[in-house]
């Protein structure tokens, strides 16, 4: 392999002849070895918006020159494009204010320049990484900045895919409307309910899970941008910040704005916080369908079997005929995921040293992996497992018949005491309630249709 050797404050680097990243990217690579997990394109490409619209609002306010700043420009492009994905190699467990990221892409962007204007890598007299690709930024606010907006853009793309299932689960309420089952509360028989009224919780959970993003979007639209190392605005011109923000939401279409605190933007990680919650309170829902859907559906024959799932796989390599609920299976695991990630960027999010948050990149990490998951199983849920979902009406009918809970109404015409005496003769009995109420001649027999019909119970 053919080097060259770059130059930091540090002194001397080499560098394989093929990268566009440079001395300060190859230290990170040498310090942060521990996972092979990398900061996510979406990240990545976040960043070079940032790059971009600083180096366009900098030539606009005439620090840089036109030459320049179109090169930064067009080789910023070239990342958001998905060009250079092979430049980034830097582990996600590096310098807390993911400094060393903010570098890697000044690098790559700043080595593409010096090739754009003169065939060759290298020459950073005609594009410093640090003056000219990162003039008027510090990593404490370019980092969060990215982090918000790969989130909002990770999510929009994504959005789809959890209507998708709000609308599956809309349909199945439809179709389910009118079959009766039992209800169970502490997984116990309770009182009628139609599987339509049980889907239709299902749907609304997704429903406000998904409004509830939306709305948290909102509060990422406010970026730290221009308060540079801790929020004073030190090295930036005044009009940077409004200038470069305007870039970057003509670019994305989404209307963002300058935080009214730098200072908490840069410090504090709290509105990011609050967004993974609202993810997490998602894969909440997830897990709570999942596991009703796995339940509802156990069986085939010895369970509850109110629903039969799609057959998909083999579930066994010793039980011949058996078939699991995979799907949702899957989905829980995402589930369990994405609460853990959400712890933490808790604990991240609580590790706001006095002036600057010291765990950024794990966030940034985290936070896109969350989005990510969860809009897969999402889709995943709908697509593989809620449209081919059959309700089995017999079944249901009979549970309805040999439920205990049925007894409910009965309370109300003879007392709750008499009704209990009921409810715990038919179990002794093996009988259901409403023939051991026939045989106690309670009500008549009109009276007692009109009683037990789980029609007038739902």
């Amino acid at each position: 392999m053919n080097y060259r050797i770059e130059k930091d404050s540090m002194g001397e680097m080499k560098i394989p002849e093929n990268a566009y990243w440079a001395a300060q990217t190859a230290r990170a690579n040498q310090n942060f070895q521990i996972s092979k997990w990398r900061m996510p394109e979406e990240f990545i490409k976040a960043v070079a918006i940032v790059k971009m619209a600083a180096a366009t609002a900098n030539n606009n306010l005439g620090l840089i020159d036109d030459d320049k700043a179109d090169a930064i420009v067009q080789a910023a492009f070239e990342i958001i494009n998905g060009e250079y994905s092979d430049q980034f190699p830097l582990d996600i467990f590096q310098t807390g204010s993911g400094t060393s990221t903010n570098m890697n892409v000044n690098e790559v962007i700043a080595n593409r320049v010096s090739e754009i204007l003169s065939g060759k890598k290298g020459n950073r007299k005609l594009c410093h990484p640090n003056d000219d690709v990162n003039m008027g930024q510090s990593s404490n606010d370019v980092i969060p900045t990215a982090i918000h907006i790969s989130a909002i853009l990770t999510l929009e793309s994504n959005k789809n895919k959890i209507f998708k299932l709000i609308d599956c689960l809309e349909k199945k309420e439809k179709e389910f409307g009118k079959i009766i089952k039992i209800g169970r509360t502490h997984l116990m028989d309770a009182v009628p309910v139609t599987l339509g009224q049980e889907f239709s919780g299902y749907r609304q959970q997704i429903q406000n899970a998904y409004e509830r993003l939306c709305t948290a979007e909102q509060w990422l639209e406010k970026l730290p941008l221009g308060g540079t190392a801790l929020g004073t605005g030190i090295n930036t011109h005044p009009d940077f910040a409004e200038a470069a923000i305007k870039e970057i939401s003509e670019f994305t279409g989404i209307q963002f704005k300058q935080a009214e605190n730098l200072f908490e933007g840069i410090a504090s990680k709290d509105t990011v916080v609050a967004f993974s919650g609202c993810l997490n309170s998602l894969a909440v829902s997830l897990m709570k369908i999942s596991n009703d859907l796995r339940l509802m559906s156990s069986g085939p024959r010895c369970g509850i079997q109110e629903i039969t799932l799609p057959p998909l796989q083999p579930g066994s390599s010793i039980m011949p005929g058996k078939v699991n609920p995979v799907i949702p299976e899957s989905v829980a695991q995402v589930s369990a995921q994405v609460m853990g990630m959400h712890s933490s960027i808790t604990i991240a999010g609580s590790s706001g040293l006095l002036d600057l948050n010291v765990m950024m990149p794990l966030i940034a990490y985290n936070l896109i992996t969350s989005i990510q998951l969860l809009t897969n199983a999402s889709e995943h849920l709908a697509d593989k497992c809620v449209t081919g979902i059959k309700a089995n009406e017999d079944r249901c009918s009979q549970l309805v018949e040999w439920s205990m809970a049925i007894v409910t109404p009965l309370a109300a015409k003879i007392g709750y005491d008499k009704a209990a005496e009921i409810a715990y003769e038919a179990f002794n009995s093996k009988e259901t309630v409403k023939e051991v109420t026939r045989r106690k001649n309670i009500l008549s027999e009109e009276e007692l249709e009109d009683i037990f019909n789980p029609e007038n119970m739902i």
